[in-house]
C-alpha cells in the first residue's frame, strides 16, 4: 500500500524547482564575467543562455508524454542525474562549447523537474490547483533572488563563478535523496479515468491552442526580460543585478499571497491584471532613468508575477482532460519561445550597438577597447541606448496579451452563464 506524504512531496518539489531557478539567477549574474573570461560577444552569450531554454522544452514535452507511463518518480530521478552532470560540467568548463553543452543539460534537468512536478502538484491538491501552483512556482523567483544574492556576495568576496555554480550541488543532493525515498500517486488524468484519446483531443481544442499561443508571449515577457535585465540596463543603472533581485522579490511575495487574488479574480482575471501591469512596467523600464527605474521594476514584477503558474493553473482547472501533457506543453512552448527570442535578440542587440557607434565601427574593435579610452566610452554610450530599445520591442507582447486576456475574460464569463443556464 502506498503511503503518500503530500507535504513532503510538495516541499521536495519546491526544492527541485529551487535548483532550476538558482541556475537562472546565478547564470544571469555571471553572464558578463563569462563574456570576459572566455572572450564571448552578446550573440554567443545569447546562444549559451538560449540552450537552457532549448533543453527545457525538449524535456518537458517528452516528459509530459511519458510521465503517465513511467511515473513521476522515475522522471525526477532522471532530473537529478541531469542536474548533477550539468552543474559539474559547468564548474569545469574551459570555453564556449563546454558552457553550451553543460547549460543544455541543466535545461533538460529543469524541464524534467517541471514535467513531473506540475502534474504532481495538480494531483496532490485537486481543489486548489492554481493557488498551489502559484505557491510551488514562487520558488522560481525565490531561487533567482537567492542566486543573484549569492553572485553579489561571492563577487564581494572575490570568489569565482565556479564556486557560485557549485552552491547548486547542495539542494540538488537533498531533493534527489528525498524523491528516491518517497512514494508517488498516479497522475490526476490517470486517476480520473480520462483516456489518452481524451488527452490528445483536449490539447487540440481551440481554448487550449489559444492558451498555448498566449504562453509564448507571457514566457518571453517574464523570462527574457529577467535573464537579460542585467545586460540591457547595466549602463542605465549601476545596480542592474539589484533590479532583477527586486523584480523577482516582488514575484515571490505576490505568489505567496495568490490565494485571495485567484479567488477574487479567477485565473483569467489574474492574467488580464498581469498583462496590464507587465506592459506598464516594461514601458517604464525602457524609458525611466536613475532611481525611478526601481519603481518601474516593482510594477513589472507585479505584472509578471502570476503569468507562469496561472497559465498552467488555468489549463489544469479548465481543461483537465489534457492531463500532464497539457500542462507540460504549456511550459515547453513558453521556454521554446524564450530560446528563439533570446537568440534573435542577442544578434539584434549587437546590431543596435553597432548602429549607435561611429560610422564604420566594428563591435569587435570597440568591445576590446581599454577602459578610459574614447572607444570604451563610445561603446558604453551605444549600450546605454541599445538596452532600452530591446525592451521597447518586447513591450509589443504584453500589449497584445491585454487584448487576448480581455477576450478570455469575456469568453469565460459567457461560458459560465451558459453552464448555469443549462444546469
Amino acid at each position: 500500500m502506498q503511503n503518500i506524504q503530500t507535504n513532503k512531496l510538495f516541499w521536495a518539489s519546491c526544492l527541485a524547482l529551487l535548483v532550476t531557478s538558482l541556475s537562472f539567477g546565478i547564470r544571469a549574474g555571471m553572464m558578463t564575467q563569462l563574456g570576459l573570461d572566455f572572450n564571448l560577444n552578446a550573440t554567443q552569450l545569447g546562444t549559451i543562455t538560449a540552450t537552457a531554454f532549448w533543453g527545457f522544452p525538449l524535456a518537458i514535452v517528452i516528459g509530459g508524454m511519458i510521465v503517465d507511463i513511467i511515473g513521476m518518480k522515475r522522471l525526477l530521478v532522471g532530473a537529478f542525474l541531469f542536474h548533477l552532470t550539468g552543474i559539474v560540467l559547468t564548474i569545469f568548463a574551459q570555453g564556449y562549447w563546454a558552457l553550451f553543452f553543460s547549460t543544455l543539460l541543466i535545461g533538460i534537468a529543469n524541464g524534467t523537474v517541471e514535467a513531473a512536478c506540475n502534474p504532481l502538484v495538480a494531483t496532490l491538491y485537486p481543489k486548489e490547483k492554481t493557488t498551489r501552483l502559484n505557491y510551488f512556482h514562487l520558488w522560481f523567483p525565490g531561487g533567482i533572488v537567492i542566486g543573484t544574492l549569492i553572485v553579489t556576495l561571492f563577487l564581494k568576496l572575490n570568489l569565482g563563478w565556479q564556486l557560485q555554480v557549485a552552491t547548486m550541488l547542495i539542494p540538488t543532493a537533498v531533493y534527489g535523496f528525498l524523491f528516491s525515498k518517497l512514494d508517488f500517486p498516479p497522475t490526476e488524468r490517470v486517476s480520473s479515468g480520462y483516456s489518452s484519446g481524451d488527452m490528445y483531443r483536449a490539447v487540440l481544442s481551440p481554448l487550449f491552442l489559444f492558451m498555448l499561443v498566449c504562453m509564448l508571449m507571457t514566457a518571453i515577457t517574464e523570462l527574457f526580460t529577467g535573464q537579460w535585465i542585467g545586460m540591457l540596463l547595466k549602463n542605465v543603472t549601476s545596480n542592474a543585478l539589484l533590479l532583477l533581485t527586486l523584480t523577482t522579490g516582488i514575484m515571490v511575495v505576490g505568489r505567496a499571497f495568490a490565494k485571495p487574488i485567484v479567488k477574487k479574480l479567477a485565473p483569467q482575471g489574474v492574467l488580464l491584471f498581469s498583462a496590464i501591469f507587465a506592459a506598464a512596467g516594461l514601458y517604464m523600464l525602457s524609458t525611466f532613468t536613475g532611481s525611478s527605474v526601481f519603481f518601474a521594476a516593482v510594477i513589472f514584477g507585479i505584472g509578471v508575477c502570476y503569468f507562469w503558474p496561472t497559465m498552467i493553473g488555468f489549463v489544469a482547472e479548465n481543461i483537465p482532460q489534457s492531463g500532464a501533457l497539457g500542462l507540460n506543453l504549456m511550459g515547453g512552448a513558453g521556454m521554446f519561445a524564450v530560446s528563439i527570442y533570446t537568440m534573435f535578440m542577442g544578434g539584434f542587440y549587437d546590431g543596435l550597438i553597432v548602429k549607435h557607434l561611429p560610422a564604420g565601427a566594428t563591435l569587435q574593435t570597440y568591445s576590446t577597447a581599454v577602459e578610459g579610452t574614447p572607444e570604451a566610452a563610445a561603446l558604453a554610450a551605444a549600450r546605454n541606448l541599445a538596452g532600452p530599445e530591446v525592451l521597447q520591442v518586447t513591450l509589443i507582447l504584453p500589449v497584445i496579451l491585454i487584448i487576448a486576456f480581455t477576450c478570455l475574460v469575456v469568453y469565460m464569463r459567457s461560458r459560465k452563464t451558459r453552464q448555469l443556464a443549462t444546469a
